[in-house]
Formats: C-alpha cells, structure tokens, sequence
C-alpha cells in the first residue's frame, strides 16, 4: 500500500491533489504545529497577471497548539464576504467560472469555525470535484506514536498503516533517509509536480497557484489530464519518472 502525510493547506496547489491520487491512503495532520508563515490558511491567486495572497483570518491563540486546537478568526464572516468578492472580481471572466465559484463558495461557506475541521472539509470537497476518490485519515486517529519527530514520525505512521510505499513531495528530499525506510520495509519515494502551462488571462504564466485557479481556467477533463500525467514519482527525486508498471 502506498501512502502520502501532508499538513492541510487552504486550496493549496495541483501538485497537492496529484498526491493524493496516486496513492492509496493520504493521511492529513491534524496534530502537528500551526506555523504562522507556512501555508495552511493562505494561498495565492491571479490578479491583473500576478499572483496575490490570501488566507482566512485565525484566531489570536498560542503559537504551541497544533492546527486542530485553532479556530477561524471572530472576523471570518466579515472576510469571508470581501474573499468571496475578490474571487469573483479576478476570475468572473473566466472560462470554467461558474462552476468553480460554486466550489469555491460552497467550501468558504462551511460552518465548521475549527481550522482542521475548515480545512480539511475543502481538500474533500475539491477531490470529490476533481474525481479523486483516495481516502483521506486524519492523523491523530492512526495508532502510531505521535511524540515521535519527523522522519521517525513518519514511519511510524506509515507501518501503522500497513504502507510499503511512502511518497514525500520533492522539497522533502533532504529530510528523509531511504535506507532508514528500507530497514522498516517501506520504499521512499518523491513526487515532483511539473509546471505546465495553461492559458490564464492572456498574460504570462503564473504557476503553481492555488488549485482554484487551474480549475477556473481548465475543464474538469483537462485538469483531469494534468493530474495524471503532470508529475513524476522517483526513488531519488530526479526528473525521471519510474518506470510504468
């Protein structure tokens, strides 16, 4: 069994979903460290030709809690609206803005003011419209040893699991060691997403935003195409993709 560990990200980018669809458990941390300059409630979007962030406002609390312990911002309803707006006002035009929008506010519109609970409600919503049907675990519910650290962590969860493939994206390269994993029977692998240009608003390309913005300039076919073929999956994080089994 192949198996993925990420942390939730607000619509976070195509190479996140690829992830997801090419294994066959994709574990979500929830009991893992909110980091204030990471990406778990903020992503980009194309404005006027250039990327723009924006994030979902969380609640002043201890930067010790872990993301399922923090809450969405007392101003959400607020910032959801002027959100909401911005999306329309950059994407109204659009070739797949109807349908995408849809999404987009059906997910910002989720009652749940938990940021795990926000958060991970999104990544399933944007799976079930993109086809991927990869179930999603969230962490704490693995019986593994969660006081356990980063690689160490990871197998943990993996052998709980029953995993004999683990796959990291390529930024990970560095942290993990593929004999350590080969000593617990599991083979590591990277995923390494590939910017292929779309057509966005006649400008030049801006890759690697938020999945929203593939969605409103592709048809589900497309991006169904991109997911399968875009990326690669290799032993030691080259260009080179394994060989088809």
């Amino acid at each position: 069994m192949r198996v993925a560990i990420m942390q939730p990200y607000l619509f976070p980018y195509i190479g996140y979903f690829q992830l997801v669809g090419c294994v066959d458990r994709f574990v979500v941390y929830d009991n893992i460290k909110y980091t204030k300059k990471g990406w778990i409630n903020r992503n980009r979007m194309l404005v006027r030709g250039t990327d723009e962030m924006f994030s979902v406002p969380i609640r002043k609390d201890s930067d010790s809690l872990d993301v399922v312990q923090r809450e969405l911002g007392e101003a959400w309803p607020d910032e959801r609206t002027r959100l909401l707006n911005r999306f329309r006002a950059n994407y109204r035009k659009a070739p797949e803005f109807e349908r995408t929008m849809a999404l987009v506010e059906a997910c910002l519109s989720h009652p749940d003011t938990n940021l795990f609970g926000f958060l991970l409600n999104s990544i399933r919503a944007v799976c079930s419209h993109l086809g991927i049907a990869t179930p999603l675990v969230v962490s704490s519910g693995v019986a593994a040893d969660h006081t356990l650290r980063s690689q160490d962590r990871v197998i943990a969860i993996c052998k709980a699991l029953g995993a004999s493939e683990y796959v990291n994206p390529i930024g990970g390269l560095e942290l993990y060691e593929p004999e350590t994993f080969r000593a617990h029977g599991i083979n590591l692998l990277f995923h390494r997403a590939r910017a292929v240009p779309y057509e966005q608003a006649g400008g030049e390309f801006v890759p690697f935003l938020s999945i929203i913005d593939v969605l409103m300039f592709n048809p589900t076919n497309e991006v169904a195409r991109m997911m399968r073929e875009d990326f690669s999956l290799t032993p030691d994080g080259s260009a080179n993709p394994l060989p088809e089994s």
